[in-house]
């Protein structure tokens, strides 16, 4: 019996087992770099100025006649909290400064749009506002006192004032701003003026709108100090006039820091609306 020897050059039936290459997933540069939560960083400023200002103020660099410590402003607020004169005292001021921002949105918002979508209306307007708007303001808080008393009336019709000229430049700049081959494309598609105005236009002009509501509101509540320490009675600008004439520098700084957290509470609304208003828009959010 003859035994048959393959030869070590004949093809072999078995083929070698191909194997996939292992994918791996891309991430972002910025997103390898990122360590710590995005809040953290946020707060680490205030943390790290709050821990300054409370070992300043213990190793006695900073007196409480000069700046009271973070520890005595807590103790303060709480106090004030509890025998219900800062409660009081921002629900006067949100009251106000809500009811200002009412008729300076109405009226910077009308305004804006007669002078951005006629140009007889920007010959009429725009001249007037630029004029009215390089004066200042609180300049007009005795005229005011003078018109409309002492009550509330003075108080409001400042913020709204103030209030309305940023609106009005950001909501005309946007206006103004729209792609004129946008228009130009609206109409190629049949759209009426009040169309244009609507599908094109004033979606133009959102993002301006919404970066000046973002300035009113700073505004706003700048035109309150002055508006609450001219012949007040309530509210928190009140409270940090009482606190001058006693030298309590623990109150006024309480007062300081109600009104930055209103201020940052009103943004943070504000910014949360813009997200949910543009989200048509894609724009770079940093890296």
């Amino acid at each position: 019996m003859s035994v048959s020897h393959a030869s070590p050059h004949a093809p072999t039936d078995i083929s070698p087992i191909s194997v996939a290459p292992e994918l791996e997933a891309l991430v972002p540069s910025s997103s390898r770099r990122t360590r710590l939560p995005r809040w953290l960083r946020r707060t680490s400023g205030p943390v790290l100025a709050l821990a300054l200002w409370q070992l300043l103020s213990a190793t006695g660099v900073l007196t409480g006649d000069v700046l009271a410590s973070p520890g005595t402003i807590a103790h303060v607020a709480g106090d004030l909290i509890r025998d219900g004169s800062l409660p009081s005292a921002m629900g006067v001021s949100l009251r106000r400064v809500a009811v200002g921002l009412l008729f300076g949105i109405v009226a910077g918002t009308a305004l804006a749009l007669v002078s951005g979508l006629f140009r007889v209306g920007e010959d009429l307007v725009d001249a007037g506002v630029q004029m009215l708007r390089t004066v200042p303001f609180v300049g007009l808080i005795p005229l005011f006192i003078i018109w409309f008393g002492i009550g509330e009336t003075p108080k409001i019709a400042i913020i709204a004032l103030g209030v309305s000229f940023p609106l009005y430049l950001n909501v005309y700049a946007g206006i103004r701003g729209v792609d004129a081959q946008l228009i130009e494309a609206g109409e190629s598609l049949g759209l009426s003026r009040w169309g244009l105005v609507r599908h094109v236009v004033l979606p133009g002009a959102l993002p301006g709108a919404m970066t000046g509501l973002r300035y009113s509101l700073g505004i706003a509540w700048l035109a309150l100090v002055f508006a609450e320490q001219v012949n007040a009675d309530s509210g928190i600008g009140f409270l940090m006039v009482q606190a001058r004439d006693f030298l309590r520098t623990d109150v006024i700084v309480v007062c300081l820091i109600v009104y930055a957290f209103l201020g940052l509470l009103a943004d943070f609304i504000v910014r949360t609306l813009e997200r949910l208003l543009l989200q048509w828009r894609p724009t770079f959010t940093g890296r």
